[in-house]
């Protein structure tokens, strides 16, 4: 069920511990999540890994076995605007509702504007709803767990509690 990150995973079957330059310490989770703040896909990684490089695993692991429903509109904060993350969307037929990072650009933007709703920008405090529902569950918080896949099970754990009290 846990894929990891191809680049990141050690000896022992993990993905913490010495990564070729310094110790990783803890996990990053990455999650997508509907309007209303509950999950549709959580990922873990080591966590010296920019948010930028987890956009693509984290949509891939919201797949559903014969369907090819995918989300139609993808709102995200500026640490994900990149040519390559545009792309991606671009090439699935996905929008992408991202402003556009000033400071990670030497020049400005030429040419035609990015699309941006900055309304439809406001509801995406559904991500900031999931991961404070995440953190009530105190064993997840504070996300030093020898190994990612004991991690990803804890998260899986508060996720199926989490739609167990919203769905009974």
């Amino acid at each position: 069920m846990f894929d990891g990150y191809q680049g990141y995973s050690s000896k022992k079957g993990g993905s913490t511990g010495y990564d070729g330059y310094k110790k990783v310490k803890g996990s990053k989770l990455s999650a997508l999540v509907d309007q209303n703040g509950l999950p549709l896909a959580c990922t873990v990684f080591p966590a010296n890994i920019h948010d930028s490089r987890l956009y693509e695993p984290t949509l891939e692991a919201f797949t559903i076995p014969d369907v090819q429903d995918h989300p139609t509109i993808i709102s995200a904060d500026a640490a994900y605007d990149s040519r390559e993350i545009r792309q991606y969307n671009r090439e699935r037929r996905i929008r992408s509702n991202i402003p556009v990072n000033r400071r990670s650009r030497k020049y400005p933007k030429r040419g035609r504007p990015f699309w941006f709703d900055p309304e439809l920008y406001k509801k995406r405090s559904a991500v900031e709803r999931f991961f404070s529902w995440i953190e009530a569950f105190k064993k997840v918080v504070p996300r030093y767990e020898r190994y990612e896949y004991s991690f990803l099970g804890l998260i899986y754990l508060a996720c199926a509690m989490m739609l167990w009290r919203v769905m009974g």
